[in-house]
């Protein structure tokens, strides 16, 4: 049973198998490439062009794209931005300096009017005397969601451009802030109407001018205070940009950013806490603080 068994599996083979094919399997197991992954203990160490072992092993290596992507819910900035007149909210409209600098703004209002008539055409609630008011509320809410830290709320708030130069550094650090009182009311000084990617794609941004009464504290990790004053309120004029998609029949206003003139005055510095190393002690010796004079650190130039 066994020897036609042998037969048959032989005639199979001198069938199925012919020289001229073993030679090309024999040059097709000689040719096989294989891919070698890296041996162990080399990591951190370099290992060439990846791509071209790739190429050569027979694998198709992916193409890596290196895109940015972009969001179009909000602008990359203030198109535009406004140029506050100096001295604001010093010059009184009777003197001669205001009244120059109200007849500036007239002429320069032009352009605000066409963004505004365009502005009305997606949004028919919008009015300038109501839209200041309802700019200061989000710019109250907008900073409470800061202080508690609300995530959610803030980016309902504020634009995804706002929201990281808001939130940067403030991770270990506790926030206290108040609006105490408005010193005028606010007002709409400024808009534009710019688009982005396409024509078609408008966004509004309106400038609104406050002058306000606001605390703030901002205290360190360990509680330490670094900047102002809980108990003491300060004048702050600020001009606040608030944006919407207008497009969007979904869009809401929200802050966009915070226009800072030139000729303001400069912040108050942060006051740093810093550890003041003491005397080393040998084994048995006391710390008398009496008679400890704490060292002067030497005067070494620095740049932000």
């Amino acid at each position: 049973m066994a020897m036609p068994m042998r037969r048959a599996l032989g005639a199979l083979r001198r069938t199925t198998c012919t020289p001229r094919c073993s030679k090309a399997y024999s040059r097709y197991v000689e040719e096989k490439r294989y891919f070698i992954p890296p041996a162990v203990g080399i990591k951190g160490k370099s290992e060439g062009n990846p791509e071209a072992k790739a190429r050569a092993a027979g694998i198709v290596f992916r193409q890596q794209y290196f895109e940015r992507p972009i969001n179009i819910a909000c602008t990359a900035g203030i198109f535009d931005p406004y140029i506050p007149p100096e001295g604001d909210a010093r010059l009184s409209t009777l003197s001669k300096d205001g009244l120059k600098q109200r007849t500036e703004q007239i002429r320069q209002s032009a352009a605000s009017q066409l963004a505004i008539r365009k502005i009305k055409e997606h949004d028919s609630a919008f009015t300038t005397k109501d839209f200041a008011e309802k700019a200061q509320e989000i710019f109250i809410e907008a900073h409470h969601a800061l202080t508690q830290f609300n995530k959610q709320k803030l980016h309902s708030l504020v634009t995804e451009r706002c929201y990281p130069e808001m939130t940067r550094g403030n991770r270990y650090k506790t926030i206290s802030w108040r609006f105490v009182e408005s010193l005028e009311p606010p007002r709409v000084v400024h808009a534009r109407c710019p688009d982005m990617v396409s024509k078609g794609n408008l966004y509004g941004q309106v400038t609104v001018r406050m002058h306000s009464k606001q605390t703030l504290a901002v205290y360190d990790r360990f509680g330490r205070l670094m900047l102002g004053s809980e108990e003491q309120p300060k004048d702050v004029l600020e001009y606040l940009v608030i944006e919407r998609h207008l497009i969007n029949p979904y869009g809401q206003w929200r802050l966009h950013g915070k226009i800072v003139p030139s000729w303001a005055p400069a912040k108050d510095p942060i006051i740093k806490t810093v550890m003041i190393p003491g005397p080393k002690l040998k084994p048995g010796q006391e710390f008398d603080a009496l008679n400890y004079e704490v060292p002067k650190p030497e005067a070494v130039q620095w740049s932000k």
